[in-house]
């Protein structure tokens, strides 16, 4: 699997970054990423071969997208999820075209920065080049994440100043909706020292059919005592080749909580890791998972304890039909020195036809004695007591399988903070399960 290097080639980056204004540290690591994207693997997920998956093959990275003007412009996938009575601050892109940003006065007299990537690299880029790739996601890990700094052509940054709390939630929306157009999107939220905020994100694809890539990664950092939750729903559509890794890392007593809907059309992996580095710091990771069709998904969930007295929670539920097949995997690594850590885990997987395949895949890495550990997995069908119960109470049989799964699923759904993504989620689960 190779890139087509005559077309994108280190002058096409060249010229694209020239386009975009960028500090030269900038081309600086894209052109090491396109370099670097000839020589590394793929990576390799547990028991699901992605060899043969689309990661390079693409047809274009830029689209002519509007600006809008005011909220009414903006298309109706996107005013689905937002109540713009409550939301003030908000972040509409399309394909990869900033389209729609509001921050409210208030939060920028308190230095808040939220803006689209490309701004962000033009008139914060010493604050940007603290953390894009540093502490989070590294260039090196292998082609997709060298593929992404080389070809990032979308996103957010997300920055809160020392001592701030945002109590509303900030939203961002990613449309796709350009079936030729393939999406290399980096978000990067901070919460510096003592300040706390929540950030939610949509992908959502109204198109049919797209043989487009998407490779996303988020950079979430918390410092020492600050609070991050980070909430997505992915909904891409189907044959939409998906690489998604979302990175946090916490420092002393610091907190990142993660809810997560992935409920994309298409195959897809992604990559979920939490690095606690502090002491008494904080990971929790909720995430749902919902297959249909012929769909192939590798989940890989990890928390990683290097602080003393850390904490880290992972709780996947997932819902596999037709002949759909996902793995799993749930790490939980306390290193050496990390005493007194907790790791738990939960995966359960339900299952509604036949051919549909879930393997849960729980794993606990220990390195040190003074701690706590534990870890849960079941791969099953819908219980026939519950169903029965139900019935008997007058439901209809699709009635109370629908109520079993979304009860099974709602851990994560009811933890989204803004309403609009909760509904939107409810109704595509709704739509992918039955």
């Amino acid at each position: 699997m190779t890139l087509d290097i005559k077309r994108f080639d280190a002058e096409y980056i060249r010229t694209f970054s020239k386009e975009q204004k960028e500090p030269d540290w900038l081309l600086e690591m894209r052109l090491k990423g396109l370099e670097l994207s000839q020589s590394l693997p793929l990576p390799k997920p547990d028991k699901t071969k992605i060899d043969k998956w689309n990661f390079t093959q693409f047809e274009e990275l830029t689209s002519n997208g509007a600006v809008f003007q005011n909220f009414e412009e903006l298309p109706n996938v996107a005013k689905a999820l937002i109540n713009l009575e409550e939301q003030k601050n908000l972040y509409v892109q399309k394909n990869n075209q900033p389209a729609y940003l509001q921050l409210s006065p208030e939060l920028k007299d308190q230095g808040v920065i939220f803006t689209d990537i490309f701004t962000a690299a033009r008139e914060h880029g010493e604050i940007l080049k603290k953390y894009f790739m540093v502490n989070g996601v590294n260039v090196d890990e292998h082609k997709l994440t060298a593929l992404h700094t080389a070809f990032m052509n979308g996103g957010a940054f997300l920055y809160v100043p020392k001592n701030v709390e945002i109590k509303e939630p900030i939203q961002a929306v990613y449309i796709h909706d350009d079936a030729n157009v393939s999406l290399f999107n980096h978000v990067i939220v901070v919460a510096d020292d003592h300040s706390s905020v929540t950030y939610v994100e949509n992908y959502i694809s109204p198109l049919d059919e797209s043989k487009a890539i998407v490779n996303i990664i988020a950079e979430v950092i918390a410092n020492t005592n600050a609070r991050i939750t980070f909430g997505a729903v992915d909904n891409l559509a189907h044959g939409t080749t998906t690489y998604v890794n979302r990175r946090g890392v916490a420092g002393k007593d610091g907190t990142i909580e993660w809810a997560l809907g992935f409920m994309n059309d298409g195959d897809t992996i992604s990559e979920n890791v939490t690095n606690l580095i502090g002491d008494g710091s904080n990971g929790d990771t909720k995430s749902v998972v919902v297959g249909s069709g012929d769909q192939k998904q590798n989940f890989t969930t990890k928390v990683v304890h290097f602080g003393k007295n850390s904490n880290g929670h992972i709780l996947k539920h997932g819902v596999m039909k037709d002949e759909a097949s996902s793995i799993f995997n749930g790490i939980g690594k306390i290193e050496h020195g990390a005493s007194k850590s907790d790791a738990q885990q939960e995966s359960r997987v339900l299952m509604l036809s036949e051919k549909a395949r879930g393997d849960a895949n729980p794993i606990l890495l220990i390195d040190e004695d003074d701690v706590t550990a534990g870890h849960a997995a079941s791969v099953g069908r819908v219980d026939p007591i519950q169903l029965y119960y139900l019935m008997s109470r007058g439901i209809s049989k699709r009635q109370a399988e629908k109520l079993i799964i979304f009860g099974f699923l709602a851990p994560v759904v009811n933890q989204l903070p803004i309403e609009g993504v909760k509904k939107q989620l409810v109704e595509v689960i709704e739509r992918k399960v039955h």
